[in-house]
């Protein structure tokens, strides 16, 4: 009995080994592949079999194909191999199968005992090529030794300006395969994946990894290219590399380090790691300036009143009674959870009705009013103010040590506390600023004749506690007997302090210091050029990254769109 062969299973198995397989393989190969495909075919015979996979090394000593290739390629080959198992298992057996199977049946076979089973089946491992196979061997070459600097197939080429078509080119000319190259620049024990390469040439994903970069070294060095040649391609060049096994920091730190670190960072010694991350941190990330530290110190420092409940606008912050304030240890602690007590924040109210109103409460004068920005920030700023007299001497704030209680805007009329404030704030900073006057500022608007707040509001007189060698209480009976007089002295006070500050304020951050060096070379119009000149280098491909490129491009506009003169705009 005869079977008849259909026609479509080989043209299936040809145009699977030349769509599937021929990106994976050498052409001797998938022809190799092809024909022994053909033949397992032909002759109705299953492909070699291990458990319920293919034994790829068998396969690859009949084919002449190095197994770890394969293997390596399995995902792609294997559906072939699953086609033509289904094909010879539905088709009906052979004349030599059924004779075989009638002897079979004529001449059963004697029982013999069965063999003990094994508890564990051992994975099959073969270590070299010594066995020997019956089948004849088919065309096809063996695996191509690794060649370190190889020869390219032509010297004339074109540079391509992304990595993708940068990297096709080269390795079409030095007829390097996906598969080669990763045997070339990958070492034993490395994991950089295949699918990582191959998705460099297809432009779904950039190097950006320190791994990848040194895989594009390796790269660069076998096809004997300028370092960073490949590296200059990156689609988004400006971004850092990220893998800087920098340890005892947080993430987000590590993040604002790792475009100021150099690639080789992990290669350099402890010393040399260390010295690096000082200068990242002290002249770039926090900056090296004198302002730049005090603020660094300052911002770590919690010591304001906090008002909660003010208006509707502001979250509730929860109050917190002077027993628990007491029971808190440490001052620094103290310090930075403080919230106003009731009467305080009850003048504060009374202070914001007065300021924000449409109109003014019956019987009170005011010139102009507060928007919600400015009363947010007056009640940020008089917080700090009462934080500091409130902070324990003890702790990093050196407050006054005022307990909370005793705290209240009746305060803000003796110039003995305007005075310990300035220089408070002239000892905290190291000098005066414009802040110190905008503070006086208020002052002089509280207690101006006929519309300030507090000379209008003389009961705030009743809140008033004695503190010690600042307050006493003779000098409260004389603000209860003659508020009006307290308000002119005050007012008088201040006026004399603005007047002496504006001499000797400075400008606590300079706004041209990001641009110091610029101002300070020989030709800082041809310093602005090396930056717009930057900008381009680093510009992100605006096909991958539209939105950084686009504001790469508005950098580079606001740069070379000269000075305003009279005329209007000129192209430097």
């Amino acid at each position: 009995m005869t079977t008849k062969r259909s026609a479509v299973i080989p043209r299936k198995i040809s145009s699977f080994c030349q769509v599937r397989i021929a990106h994976c393989l050498q052409p001797t190969e998938v022809e190799a592949l092809r024909l022994y495909l053909l033949r397992i075919y032909s002759e109705e015979e299953l492909p070699p079999r291990i458990g319920a996979g293919i034994n790829w090394y068998i396969v690859g000593k009949l084919c002449n194909i190095a197994p770890e290739y394969l293997i390596h390629y399995s995902k792609d080959i294997r559906p072939i191999f699953d086609l033509l198992i289904r094909e010879l298992k539905r088709r009906p057996k052979s004349s030599k199968e059924t004779s075989r199977t009638g002897e079979l049946a004529a001449n059963p076979p004697v029982n013999k005992p069965r063999r003990p089973l094994k508890s564990a089946v051992s994975p099959i491992i073969v270590e070299t090529w010594d066995y020997e196979f019956s089948p004849r061997n088919k065309p096809g070459k063996k695996a191509q030794p690794i060649i370190e600097f190889p020869e390219a197939l032509w010297t004339d080429w074109q540079d391509q300006d992304t990595l993708h078509d940068a990297l096709r080119l080269h390795m079409d000319r030095h007829g390097d395969t996906v598969w080669q190259l990763s045997r070339a620049v990958v070492k034993s024990k490395e994991t950089f994946s295949l699918t990582t390469l191959k998705s460099w040439l297809s432009a779904k994903k950039a190097p950006r990894s320190l791994d990848s970069m040194r895989i594009l070294e390796r790269i660069e060095r076998r096809y004997r290219l300028p370092s960073g040649y490949f590296k200059a391609k990156i689609p988004h060049p400006s971004r850092g590399a990220y893998g800087h096994q920098v340890v005892d920091i947080l993430p987000s730190e590590r993040r604002r380090l790792a475009w100021h670190l150099p690639d080789d960072f992990e290669s350099r010694s402890a010393h040399e790691q260390e010295e690096i991350l000082s200068w990242v941190r002290k002249v770039i990330v926090t900056g090296s300036t004198d302002y730049r530290r005090y603020q660094a110190v300052a911002s770590k420092q919690h010591y304001a009143i906090r008002f909660s409940n003010i208006h509707d606008r502001r979250p509730t912050l929860g109050a917190i009674n002077d027993g628990l304030i007491s029971e808190i240890g440490d001052p620094d602690l103290a310090s930075s959870v403080r919230v106003a007590p009731i009467h305080l924040q009850a003048e504060m109210k009374e202070l914001l009705r007065f300021k924000t109103s449409t109109l003014a409460t019956f019987g009170y004068q005011r010139n102009g009013l507060w928007g919600n920005e400015t009363a947010d920030q007056k009640i940020e700023h008089l917080g700090l103010m009462f934080g500091a007299l409130a902070a324990s001497p003890q702790c990093a704030v050196r407050g006054l040590g005022v307990p909370v209680k005793s705290l209240t805007f009746a305060l803000l009329v003796f110039p003995s506390v305007w005075d310990w404030y300035l220089q408070w704030r002239e000892q905290r900073r190291g000098f005066y600023t414009a802040w110190e006057v905008d503070m006086l500022r208020v002052a002089l608007a509280f207690t101006r004749h006929d519309t300030g707040w507090i000379r209008q509001t003389p009961s705030l007189s009743k809140a008033l506690r004695p503190i010690e060698g600042v307050v006493s209480i003779d000098e409260i009976q004389t603000v209860r007997a003659n508020w009006d007089a307290a308000c002119d002295i005050c007012h008088k006070h201040c006026t004399g302090r603005v007047k002496e500050i504006n001499k000797v304020a400075r400008v606590h951050r300079d706004p041209f210091e990001p641009i110091l060096p610029i101002l300070e070379a020989p030709s800082p119009v041809g310093e602005y050029r090396k930056i717009t000149d930057e900008i381009i280098r680093l510009l992100p491909d605006e096909k991958r990254y539209p939105r950084s490129a686009a504001e790469s491009i508005r950098s580079f506009l606001m740069i070379r769109l000269g000075r305003v003169d009279k005329e209007g705009f000129q192209i430097t």
